[in-house]
């Protein structure tokens, strides 16, 4: 064998790094196999459409309230799907008259409940909602959300979306 250091140590590094590609390889033929992954991944599925179509469900801009009801209806299932179908006229002559824009950002968020086999999960959510009137002076209000979302052929949709109670009378 030689002596040059030079070898040793690279033949040292080649070992090592055999090492821990074998050791990482193994440990993510191990992981992928795991159904706490599985539920952890559609947790996150959950929780990230329930935001979205929350943040969705607030935001509304009376020159293209049409495209914004889309969005609405497309965030939505069962009947608070129905629900806005039903109310979509009124409500888009009103956000029109009285010339609002509204946009939403979530402060806080987390699924209360999830059945990934009955495809059902419940969401709590802290939102700031900024409304800008016809004057265009912005207000921002805070406001906590209840809802639940059921698992569509195109991924979790909200099924109802309610004010959550603040706990003090």
């Amino acid at each position: 064998m030689s002596r040059d250091p030079l070898i040793r140590v690279a033949s040292l590094v080649t070992l090592i790094a055999m090492a821990a590609a074998a050791w990482f390889g193994w440990s993510y033929q191990s992981a992928s196999g795991n159904p706490d992954l599985a539920y952890a991944a559609e947790r996150d599925k959950a929780l990230a459409a329930a935001d979205q179509a929350i943040v969705n469900l607030n935001t509304l801009d009376y020159r293209n309230v049409d495209a914004g009801l889309k969005v609405w209806q497309d965030s939505t299932t069962a009947e608070l799907y129905d629900e806005i179908v039903k109310g979509r006229s009124r409500l888009e002559s009103e956000v029109k008259k009285a010339e609002t824009t509204s946009t939403a950002k979530i402060l806080e968020s987390g699924l209360t409940e999830l059945d990934t086999r009955a495809g059902k999960a419940g969401v709590i959510a802290a939102v700031r909602i900024t409304i800008t009137g016809a004057e265009g002076k912005p207000s921002d209000n805070i406001r906590r959300f209840a809802g639940q979302l059921t698992r569509t052929s195109s991924g979790w949709k909200l099924s109802a979306l309610g004010q959550a109670p603040t706990g003090t009378p």
